[in-house]
């Protein structure tokens, strides 16, 4: 890869211009607004899960030790995009350096990877649970779930690599304007002056494990856990099943649903692309926390017994 500092051919530049919502001047400043309370909420949201499930034994489980790494997840996510975001909504300035392109582009390839397995794994465990609930503490054990963990984030960022790199190796040609409001693949291959067919081709068969492979794997996954539960006896048991699964399948959707579209069937304007990574930069990390936890009766639980034992540590160091 050829920076721009390093003097002689500029085919990669040392600072890009984000054009981001630039086209739309009138929505930036709310834009901003709407950014800034929705990532101090994320950052709220997620660590206070990972934090919850640390404190209280009783969310010691497979199934919210995969929730604290898709809370990680979001966390990498909203860290590395955010903050850029919103300096160039608040300012006039739309640009970001080479290196803090280049880790948009490793990170959040990682993460959304990452995101995909995750998602795909969690959907598994909760198949285990209610198809193989006699078998579930062999087949979930702990050290399984942190093999499964460590797949996840290995896979995902063998493929990030892969990709990430055989993008910042092509030739921009001095070009340096990115339509768009973060450095993402996609973007960056449009600004290539040379022949992106390896790349399309590398992007589309590494996208298969984690595009198509991970959301056919929670589509069977939830066929098997739909014939389980119609065949419960009481029809409290089936609303209890259901429940339990209502929360994974509305993230899985919302995130597998603007992914794929973008990137299996990119969009026809770049303003919908953009609106649609928004989407899933912003609105998904925020959402994910508050699903899990509002839909969560042990989520509440577990936040009733910290404000109360929080509450009785006060009152007695006031004795």
């Amino acid at each position: 890869m050829q920076v721009a500092m390093e003097g002689q051919n500029v085919s990669f530049p040392g600072i890009f211009v984000l054009l981001g919502f630039s086209n739309h001047p009138w929505l930036e400043s709310p834009l901003f607004g709407v950014v800034l309370v929705f990532h101090s909420f994320t950052l709220m949201g997620n660590s206070s899960i990972i934090l919850l499930s640390l404190v209280d034994p009783r969310l010691q489980t497979p199934m919210y030790f995969f929730l604290d790494n898709l809370s990680v997840v979001d966390l990498c996510v909203t860290c590395t995009i955010v903050p850029q975001l919103l300096n160039n909504l608040w300012g006039p300035e739309k640009t970001i350096t080479s290196w803090g392109c280049i880790t948009q582009v490793y990170i959040f390839s990682w993460m959304g990877y990452n995101e995909c397995v995750l998602l795909a794994v969690m959907a598994i465990d909760r198949y285990v649970a209610i198809c193989q609930p006699l078998r579930y503490a062999l087949i979930m054990h702990p050290q399984a779930c942190a093999w499964l963990a460590t797949a996840c984030w290995a896979s995902s960022l063998a493929n990030s690599l892969l990709q990430a790199t055989l993008t910042l190796q092509l030739p921009l040609c001095g070009q340096h304007t990115l339509d768009h409001f973060f450095c993402e693949v996609p973007a960056l291959l449009k600004l290539a002056c040379s022949d992106t067919t390896t790349n399309d081709l590398s992007l589309t068969l590494g996208s298969v494990p984690f595009g198509i492979v991970a959301p056919f794997t929670v589509l069977i996954s939830y066929t098997f856990i739909a014939k389980a539960v119609l065949k419960f006896p009481s029809a409290e048991g089936r609303h209890k099943a259901f429940s339990t699964c209502s929360s994974h399948l509305l993230v899985v959707t919302m995130f597998f649903g603007p992914g794929m579209y973008t990137y299996l069937q990119p969009p026809a304007n770049s303003t919908q692309s953009k609106f649609l990574s928004f989407f899933y930069c912003v609105f998904t990390p925020l959402l994910n926390p508050l699903i899990y936890t509002l839909r969560n009766k042990d989520v509440k639980a577990a936040w009733r017994r910290v404000l109360k034992s929080q509450s009785w540590g006060k009152s007695f160091k006031a004795k």
